[in-house]
């Protein structure tokens, strides 16, 4: 039984992508980038009454006390302050349970499944196990996608994952990723715009564009074809639209 005493939401969030960004874009300006990072989740993260825990390369441990606040978190950092056209794309995974504490740090069975979970999300995404969507299952303003079980590295039974997206989230209101660099693109203001096997890709800069002009093949399955974010996204019905879905409450 998890002690709500001692227990929290550890948080694991870092840059989709960052070896093919810091390859397409060089050193200086991956580590800007993460400079950037750094400090919006170090600005949002009072109102959570969160803590970061430690930086890994481009990717932040954090300790959030409430799941709702976590949630709220992730979503904020990959959709709005993260989010721009020229961003890089954000990714984050969570998990709510205890953990010991030693010198600030934590360790346990809790943070190696948050992150595990993080390492499944793509830029933009948000993704809970089962158990810790079930703590909170309506949240204002969000709703729960399930994404199924998977299997993950030293983790014993397969674990349910579901992705929290914001009911307020609207056909065309998320960007298109760059395939190269995997840097968040608005179409209209993109430098580069290539077809491929009858999809659309938009790009960052030109040297991106030419990158993946050399090798469509080895980017064209890394994201999302662009006229894929522009479709409609059935999750709920008409007449739930205005409130909050999600799994079912733990018995």
């Amino acid at each position: 039984m998890t002690d709500p005493a001692t227990a929290a939401t550890f948080v694991f969030a870092d840059i989709a992508g960052f070896t093919a960004l810091t390859e397409a874009h060089g050193d200086e300006q991956a580590a800007n980038l993460v400079a950037d990072f750094s400090q919006a989740v170090a600005a949002e993260l009072p109102a959570s009454a969160g803590t970061q825990v430690k930086t890994i390369g481009d990717a932040l441990m954090l300790r959030i006390p409430r799941v709702e606040d976590a949630i709220h978190f992730g979503l904020r950092l990959t959709h709005e302050l993260m989010a721009g056209h020229g961003s890089p794309a954000v990714r984050v995974g969570l998990h709510h349970g205890t953990a010991v504490e030693r010198d600030g740090d934590y360790f346990g069975s809790t943070v190696n499944l948050a992150a595990r979970i993080s390492a499944l999300a793509v830029g933009g995404e948000v993704l809970v196990s089962g158990s810790t969507a079930a703590l909170a299952p309506t949240i204002e303003g969000v709703i729960y996608e399930a994404r199924g079980r998977h299997e993950l590295r030293n983790i014993a039974e397969p674990v349910e994952i579901f992705a929290a997206l914001r009911t307020s989230d609207r056909p065309g209101s998320k960007l298109a990723v760059d395939p190269v660099c995997q840097m968040a693109v608005d179409p209209q203001r993109a430098p580069g715009r290539l077809m491929y096997a009858d999809h659309a890709y938009f790009f960052c800069s030109l040297a991106c564009t030419g990158e993946f002009a050399r090798h469509p093949e080895r980017f064209a399955g890394t994201v999302r074809p662009a006229e894929e974010y522009q479709q409609a996204r059935t999750i709920l019905s008409p007449e739930q639209e205005d409130r909050p879905a999600g799994p079912p409450a733990p018995a």
